[in-house]
C-alpha cells in the first residue's frame, strides 16, 4: 500500500501520455466518502494532514477521507483486482461534494508485480522499505488519534508508564505507549521490553517469561527530560493470550532505580481496537 511500489506497476507506462489527476476536497468536520468499483485492498495519503480510512480486515467498496489545514497531497488506492486510482487531495473549509462514485474508467493502470529472478532481491528490499514506510505512516496516524483501550498505568517516583491503546491492523499489534516524567530529574532510558508471562500451576508455582521483539519502534526516546511527556508506538506480530498469561512492559532506567513493570491483562491484548 505504498506509493513507491507502484512506480513500476503499470503496463505500457512509458507509452502513455501524462495523466492529469482529479482533485478531491476534504476537511476536518465532515467525512468524504469514496466508492470504488471493486473492494479496497490498499490506500494511503502522502501527507499526515490527510487521513484515508477503510476496513483493513474485511475488504469493502468505500473509504473515508478527512483533512486538516495544510498543503495539498495525493491519495493512492488499489482495488482488489489490482486497479490503481490516484488523486490530488486538498483541504477546503466548505465542501460542496461529500460523496464520490468512482468508475473503473478513472483507473490510471493496473498493478503488475515483478517476479523475474534477476530482480528478486531488489524487489525484496523494496518490499521491506515499503513495509517500514507503512508502519511509520500508521503509527503517526495512531499518535494523532485520541483513543484509549482502558486504564493501563503504573507509577514509580513521579515516573508514569502507561499503555494508551492497543490496535490490530493486518497481522500486527500496535502498542501506543506513554511515559511521563513528573520529577525534577531527567530520565535516561536503558530499555523498554515487552514479554509474555506464564503462570505455572502445581505445588511449585513459578513464572516463565518470553520476550517479544518489536518489528518496528516509532519515536522511541532515549531521554525524557524533567516535566516532559512522550508518546511512541511498538509494533509486534499479532499474538493472543490465554487466561493464565499476561503481557509485561518493563521500563528500565540507565544508571538509576526508577524502574517500572506494567502488567497488561490478557483481555486488553485479545480485544484490541
Amino acid at each position: 500500500m505504498f506509493i513507491m511500489i507502484f512506480v513500476f506497476a503499470f503496463a505500457k507506462a512509458n507509452a502513455q501520455t501524462p495523466h492529469v489527476l482529479d482533485t478531491i476536497y476534504a476537511n476536518d468536520t465532515k467525512n468524504v466518502a469514496l466508492f470504488f468499483p471493486e473492494p479496497i485492498r490498499q490506500g494511503i495519503t502522502g501527507s499526515d494532514n490527510f487521513v484515508f480510512t477503510y476496513n483493513r480486515e474485511k475488504e469493502q467498496y468505500f473509504g473515508l477521507l478527512q483533512a486538516k489545514p495544510g498543503k495539498e497531497s495525493n491519495l493512492l488506492v488499489v482495488n482488489r483486482n489490482g486497479s490503481i486510482f490516484s488523486y490530488i487531495v486538498r483541504y477546503k473549509k466548505q465542501l460542496s461534494k461529500l460523496n464520490y462514485f468512482i468508475p473503473l474508467s478513472n483507473s490510471i493502470g493496473n498493478e503488475r508485480p515483478i517476479v523475474t529472478d534477476s530482480i528478486q532481491a531488489e524487489t525484496s528490499e523494496k518490499s521491506i522499505d515499503n513495509r517500514t514506510y507503512y508502519y511509520q505512516k500508521f503509527c503517526t496516524y495512531l499518535l494523532n488519534r485520541n483513543q484509549r483501550i482502558g486504564r493501563i498505568k503504573k507509577r514509580n517516583e513521579s515516573i508514569v508508564l502507561s499503555v494508551e491503546n492497543i490496535v490490530f491492523d493486518k497481522e500486527e499489534l500496535y502498542f501506543v505507549i506513554q511515559i511521563e516524567n513528573n520529577s525534577t530529574l531527567d530520565y535516561d532510558l536503558n530499555f523498554l521490553n515487552l514479554c509474555i508471562e506464564t503462570r505455572q500451576k502445581g505445588k511449585k508455582k513459578s513464572l516463565q517469561r518470553l520476550y517479544q521483539e518489536p518489528i518496528y519502534r516509532h519515536r522511541l526516546p532515549s531521554k525524557i527530560v524533567e516535566g516532559e511527556m512522550v508518546r511512541f508506538v511498538y509494533v509486534l506480530p499479532k499474538f493472543s493470550l490465554s487466561n493464565d498469561r499476561r503481557a509485561i512492559l518493563e521500563l528500565n532506567e540507565k544508571d538509576g532505580e526508577r524502574n517500572i513493570k506494567l502488567k497488561i491483562a490478557h483481555r486488553y491484548v485479545n480485544n484490541p481496537n
